[in-house]
């Protein structure tokens, strides 16, 4: 087990499998000393634990809340380190996290992309420590694949092969 993964779970977070790419595209690229992802959605074992636009919790029933939108970000950076992970061999190799792009999808009047994007930025903070402050958009969007509620890619730079 890599030193980031024994770090990952001393907090409690598991790496899951590599989600499924869900068209054609592959989750994860090297590009000289980087890695970038395609978007990752919040698959839990290969399927969405919740759908729907995210709203502030006066929208009411059928939309995620901010709160439950976070822990689905949370979500998509473990499925982004998964992602890295099947093309680096070992999470060890990541420098650091050099760019998060966050994708939510908002309900017309919800503006708090930024918090919900928090969810993916703190879990790096935790396990990568400084390696893990980024430069990062958050983005509200009218719809995402499989209707899901944030979608986010990443950028790592990465130790040369």
């Amino acid at each position: 087990m890599s030193v980031i993964e024994e770090r990952m779970a001393s907090l409690g977070y598991t790496l899951p499998e590599i989600a499924a790419p869900v068209a054609a595209y592959v989750p994860a690229t090297q590009l000289g000393n980087f890695v970038y992802t395609s978007g990752q959605l919040p698959m839990v074992a290969g399927k969405l634990p919740q759908t729907g636009q995210v709203a502030a919790a006066e929208q009411g029933h059928g939309y995620v809340s901010v709160a439950e939108a976070t822990k689905l970000a949370e979500i998509c950076a473990l499925n982004g380190l998964a992602a890295a992970r099947g093309v680096l061999g070992s999470l060890d190799r990541i420098k650091r996290v050099a760019k998060v792009t966050v994708f939510v999808n908002s309900h017309p009047d919800f503006t708090d992309q930024a918090l919900v994007a928090n969810g993916a930025s703190l879990l790096f903070g935790e396990i990568f420590g400084d390696a893990g402050i980024h430069v990062r958009s958050a983005v509200g969007v009218a719809a995402l694949p499989l209707n899901a509620p944030v979608e986010i890619e990443f950028m790592f730079e990465v130790t040369p092969d």
